[in-house]
C-alpha cells in the first residue's frame, strides 16, 4: 500500500496541475483574456496548447503559465 502512495503522489501533482491549467486557461479564454505567450514563431494561447506543453515539459511550462497568467489578469 505504501509504495502505491509514494508513486501516485509525485505523479498526481503534475497531472493535477495540467488539469488545472487547462481549466484555468479555458476560463480565461471564455472571458476574453486568454493567457498568451509568444517567442519567435512559437505562440501559446489556446488551453490545449498550454496543457500539452505542461504535460510534456512540466518544469518549464508551469512557471511560464503562472507568469503569463498574472500578466493576462
Amino acid at each position: 500500500m505504501g509504495s502505491y502512495v509514494t508513486t501516485l503522489i509525485p505523479l498526481g501533482i503534475p497531472f493535477g496541475s495540467v488539469g488545472w491549467i487547462y481549466q484555468d486557461a479555458s476560463a480565461h479564454a471564455r472571458h476574453g483574456t486568454p493567457v498568451y505567450f509568444s517567442a519567435g514563431s512559437i505562440e501559446l494561447s489556446k488551453p490545449a496548447t498550454w496543457a500539452l506543453g505542461c504535460l510534456c515539459l512540466w518544469l518549464v511550462f508551469l512557471p511560464l503559465y503562472l507568469t503569463c497568467r498574472r500578466q493576462a489578469s
